[in-house]
């Protein structure tokens, strides 16, 4: 057994060794923090069991990594160290416990809880107030000295105290910091990265870290690298001695100090305020994996020693992980409601936050391109608070050679058909209306108000339809037999009939409410009703050319495209011959009755708010009966804004582009005006 166990350890350390490596000198890790820290708790278990073993090459008795050879080698002036790591207040508990019995003052002690930022430690130098020297933590013992890069950051202080009335600093003072890049800085430098067909970063840790350890500090000053100090390393002369004091003491001086740490006047107080910290972890402007306690008397905390290299006066408590990496298996593709195709990564099963995850989301197929996600890949995974876990990218580092490139489907995964893409869109569809994958919600739109408006079928009973098999397209609904419905759970005769009944006076509804039916992408309410002055029948609109559409105001490339494909496929034209042959075939004819008066004819409306007497739906049938155009937002091109009740920001908008508005009796007034009916 202890052979096996040799072996294992023996082996431990040089994953650990090799992790520090890739983490401290190439910034570079293959593996997540929390995967590293399983390495190390692993670790220290085997040598709790045989102390014998330790030697002074084991990870666990030095801090950092070694020092890069192209920087030049600092001595530090006082170790610095990293900190134990607890994982759950239990084990926060049990550290108070053991400090607790080593030195009764800590009862009477207050704390100091502080965020674990996750950056790169840096070690700042001053003599008689001027900044003379940086460096990395390296080792714990030696350093790299960045100082030129370290000069590029703006709120790092060249000269002590910034304010003319700050205290006075020792002659010589070394104060311990972090430098990292802000969440929403490092979303925008990716950005930057992606536009110029660079390669992005994975998260803004390791981006601070090769930031600070370039060679030309050219490329530093060109990176949003930010600075918070915590803690005096070395001062010749007199400094504060608890922890809460250093903080406004380093912050008179000028430095930058985080607002979010607190100080607790018992230990109680700690375990009382741990959990806010976990829930504020979503709303930090950076990244942070922990929060830090620390025994307010620095003296006394100094008095406690060290278990190793770890102080006793200090610990840092971790969040649950919320970024991993793991290796990508597959990629399969979900087909959504609305015909969306989403890429989802299947994953090589891995415990995030506590939860064991197995797939992620990949966002789309333009995603997996600009990231370069192949599978077999090893991939950094993301899963933050409930939301979905998500592929953040490759580990570029970890390729073998084997991985294999990805490339977006041609077709539908739920039913065979071509997938339709559109040139500046990220979305790719499929648009074919009978797709067992869409079909629910196909049908759910087609009965839906805006629509054929057939009272009485919601979404409930559409679902009992299609999974009776009764319903496979839109069409089916006009060949249901009341028997067909007394079969389903919930249906009696009079319910039957009444479906049946609203389902029938849906063939009379006009062309315009067909065309939005059909569901054609891009092709709403608005647009249906402009086809259907342009085309009289659906047979002359599926013979129609994208560049006769494009000819109709609001009627783009891609929506005209959009349009003359969905007629092109044979799954759609079936739907077609069954509407006709079920009498849903609505025709606009020259004898057709004009619009009555068409007072409103060449003007667009918006409502917004509640009216008095009409529903938003009533109203807007009103405009359109007059001729109107009936559009939902607010631009130049509206005429008219049809306010009620609680307008909200379309009202606003109206008043800045200085459009009329009118109440529902103002609207009455305008149609009676211009010669309408009485009304």
């Amino acid at each position: 057994m202890d052979k096996t166990l040799k072996r294992e350890y023996e082996k431990l350390k040089q994953e650990i060794a090799y992790h520090n490596y890739r983490y401290h000198v190439l910034d570079s890790p293959v593996i997540s923090d929390a995967e590293y820290d399983r390495l190390v708790s692993r670790l220290r278990q085997i040598e709790a069991l045989h102390p014998e073993w330790v030697t002074p090459d084991s990870p666990t008795q030095r801090t950092g990594g070694a020092v890069a050879e192209k920087f030049t080698k600092v001595t530090h002036p006082r170790p610095i160290l990293s900190l134990a790591s607890a994982f759950n207040e239990q084990d926060v508990r049990a550290w108070y416990e053991r400090i607790y019995k080593l030195d009764e003052r800590v009862a009477q002690s207050a704390f100091v809880l502080e965020p674990k930022i996750d950056g790169l430690t840096v070690v700042l130098h001053y003599r008689n107030g001027i900044f003379v020297q940086g460096a990395t933590r390296g080792d714990g013992e030696v350093g790299e000295d960045i100082t030129a890069n370290l000069r590029t950051i703006r709120s790092l202080p060249l000269r002590i105290p910034v304010a003319p009335e700050g205290p006075k600093p020792p002659e010589y003072l070394v104060v311990r910091g972090e430098a990292f890049i802000l969440i929403k800085e490092f979303e925008e430098l990716n950005k930057k990265l992606l536009e110029a067909g660079e390669r992005t970063y994975l998260n803004p840790r390791n981006t601070a870290a090769g930031s600070l350890r370039q060679l030309d500090p050219a490329i530093t000053a060109s990176r949003p690298l930010v600075l918070l100090t915590y803690s005096i390393v070395y001062a010749e002369g007199d400094v504060p001695q608890t922890q809460w004091e250093t903080l406004q003491y380093l912050r008179a001086l000028g430095f930058p100090v985080s607002d979010l740490s607190q100080c607790c006047r018992h230990f109680e107080d700690v375990l009382a305020s741990l959990a806010s910290w976990l829930e504020k972890r979503d709303h930090l402007p950076f990244e942070a994996d922990g929060v830090v306690i620390k025994i307010d008397d620095l003296r006394l905390a100094d008095e406690l020693g060290f278990v190793g290299k770890d102080p006793r006066g200090a610990l840092a408590l971790k969040f649950p992980a919320r970024e991993v990496t793991t290796v990508l298996r597959d990629i399969v593709v979900n087909v959504g409601r609305t015909g969306v195709l989403t890429p989802n990564a299947v994953l090589e099963p891995v415990e995030i936050g506590g939860v064991i995850v197995k797939q992620a989301t990949l966002h789309n197929f333009e995603y997996i391109a600009e990231k370069d996600i192949r599978i077999g890949d090893r991939v950094m995974v993301k899963r933050a608070g409930d939301v979905i876990p998500y592929v953040i990218g490759p580990v570029i580092e970890a390729r073998t050679g084997k991985e294999l490139p990805y490339w977006p489907p041609q077709t539908c995964p739920a039913c065979g058909q071509a997938v339709e893409h559109f040139e500046g869109e990220v979305a790719w569809y499929c648009v074919n209306s009978a797709c067992p994958a869409q079909l629910v919600r196909n049908v759910e739109h087609f009965v839906s108000r805006p629509a054929m408006d057939i009272v009485g079928l919601g979404i409930r009973i559409v679902e009992q339809l299609v999974e009776a098999g009764l319903v496979k397209d839109a069409a089916d609904l006009y060949y249901l037999r009341k028997e067909d419905l007394l079969k389903l759970e919930g249906f009696a005769d009079k319910k039957a009939e009444n479906l049946l009944a609203a389902i029938e006076n849906s063939r009379r509804q006009p062309l315009s409410r067909l065309i939005n039916a059909l569901g054609i992408r891009g092709v709403g309410e608005v647009t249906a009703a402009d086809l259907a002055n342009a085309y009289h029948d659906l047979d002359s609109l599926s013979r129609a050319t994208a560049e006769e559409l494009q000819s109709i105001e609001g009627i783009g490339p891609n929506i005209a495209e959009a349009i003359v494909d969905w007629f092109a496929r044979p799954t759609n034209q079936r739907l077609l011959e069954k509407l006709k042959a079920a009498g849903v075939w609505p025709v606009i004819t020259e004898a057709a009755p004009a619009k009555a008066g068409a007072v409103l004819e060449g003007l667009t409306f918006v409502i917004t708010g509640t009216l008095p007497n009409y529903s938003r739906e009533e109203a807007k049938e009103l405009i359109q009966q007059y001729g109107g155009k009936v559009t939902d937002s607010v631009s130049r091109k509206t005429d008219y804004l049809i306010v009620g009740e609680a307008p909200g920001s379309k009202l606003t908008k109206a008043h800045e582009l200085g459009i009329l508005v009118l109440d529902e009796a103002g609207l009455l007034r305008l149609i009676r005006e211009r010669g309408g009916e009485n009304i």
